[in-house]
């Protein structure tokens, strides 16, 4: 069978190919992937190439299909996995966590390290490594585009898992944020900082308070828009957005927003060292900072307070993504209606569009970009349908206004009822 697929060879390297899988062994799995979400490690994987610690193979003689935010259908099961059917959809934790030759864990993952695996193609061959590990997930919503999420929600989840906090005269640790008290998120109204806000105030494990800061009035304002105020309370939560560009000293003011109170949980989504260090200064006694965002530099420092190290057992952890119990959870609240994080995206386009996508993600202003790798769209943004549909661009206004009338029915959000129309009349990457 012939596959599309873009594949990394070196720097910057994405190579949009159609090429031929082989036959699947008894345990492999062929799967048509639909749908994928470009993911920032996606774009640090272009910028280093071989250099990135889960490239597995010298690239520029075997290439690996990238992307690991996929969702899709089963196709063909080898025999030696009777519990999957052909026709299920799936997701998959690409964080495999595989024991290599030497018995040493590998960073092997979909979408880094493997040459017929990867969420941005059209189909490709499931390697035994993802099924041995249970990484392989049955997916039981009726739409593609939330299974493309529950991998950053599961990051999310995580990092919420991995928050820890001490008790008096014992080493024992209890993780989890503080249930019932003072949570942080500052610049917290990005995709994955929107995802966080929808996971503090409907898990089960809440906070009292969440105060969400960003400098940008607009983000805010939408932030608010999609995760009020109201609906943190109707599940017992304060929430509070704040703007923190003009305060002079953001941490005073954010004390007093809390009744003075500093706070018991603090998570960064910017790696930028005002933000970092302000939120060491925010921590209260056994505060514990997760640093979020990822940064590029692999020098990237800022200073923390070690005299509240020692003294009110302050503490730092960072997380870079969920585990499969984490992407479990995610799929499980996400079929339930417990989150919802359609928000996140920001931008729709086909296969065509995922080289220079990937390669120029810093500087594409939005949340997620996600692709339906079956069709052939340049990279839109869900807000221009409507005026690229009256410009008739590409010869495609029809397909654009109707995507348009269809969003703003939803709070110009995507949906399935985006999905299916687009699915069915975007046009499709035909095989060569």
């Amino acid at each position: 069978m012939k596959t599309k697929a873009v594949r990394i060879y070196g720097v910057n390297d994405l190579r949009l190919e159609e090429f031929e899988l082989p036959e699947i062994k008894d345990d492999e799995i062929l799967a048509r992937v639909v749908s994928d979400s470009i993911c920032m490690s996606s774009h640090k994987l272009a910028l280093q190439g071989a250099r990135h610690k889960r490239v597995r193979y010298d690239l520029a003689k075997q290439p690996c299909i990238i992307g690991h935010e996929f969702c899709g259908v089963l196709e063909k099961v080898g025999k030696n996995w009777g519990k999957f059917r052909e026709g299920d959809k799936f997701a998959i934790q690409p964080a495999l966590n595989y024991p290599g030759p030497d018995g040493k864990t590998t960073l092997w993952a979909p979408g880094y390290s493997y040459e017929y695996t990867g969420g941005d193609a059209t189909h490709i061959i499931i390697p035994k490594e993802v099924m041995e590990m249970n990484c392989l997930l049955r997916y039981e919503a009726d739409n593609f585009f939330m299974g493309s999420l529950s991998e950053p929600v599961s990051c999310i989840a995580g990092a919420y898992h991995a928050q820890y906090h001490t008790r008096g005269g014992s080493y024992a640790h209890d993780m989890g944020i503080v249930e019932g008290g003072n949570l942080a998120l500052l610049a917290s109204v990005g995709p994955m900082g929107l995802g966080a806000i929808d996971y503090a105030i409907h898990n089960p494990r809440r906070p009292g308070r969440v105060v969400v800061t960003d400098i940008d009035d607009a983000r805010l304002a939408r932030a608010e828009e999609l995760l009020s105020v109201e609906e943190a309370k109707k599940n017992g939560v304060e929430l509070v957005y704040v703007n923190t560009k003009n305060i002079s000293d953001p941490v005073e003011h954010l004390k007093k927003l809390s009744g003075g109170r500093l706070f018991d949980d603090v998570f960064v989504f910017a790696p930028v060292k005002p933000v970092l260090e302000m939120g060491g200064r925010l921590l209260g006694h056994d505060g514990c900072l997760n640093f979020f965002a990822g940064p590029t530099d692999t020098s990237f420092s800022a200073a923390f307070n070690f005299y509240n190290v020692h003294y009110e057992s302050h503490h730092i952890v960072g997380t870079s993504g969920g585990n499969t119990a984490d992407m479990v959870e995610s799929l499980s609240m996400m079929s339930k209606g417990e989150l919802n994080p359609v928000f996140m995206i920001t931008h729709v386009g086909g296969l065509d569009a995922v080289s220079g996508t990937t390669i120029n993600l810093d500087k594409i202003p939005g949340g997620k970009k996600l692709v339906y790798t079956h069709k052939k769209l340049p990279l839109t943004a869900i807000s221009d349908f409507a005026e690229k549909g009256a410009a008739n661009e590409g010869g495609l206004g029809g397909l654009y206004s109707a995507l348009a009338e269809i969003c703003g029915r939803h709070r110009g959000l995507w949906s399935k009822e985006a999905e299916d129309y687009f699915l069915a009349n975007a046009p499709e990457i035909l095989p060569e």
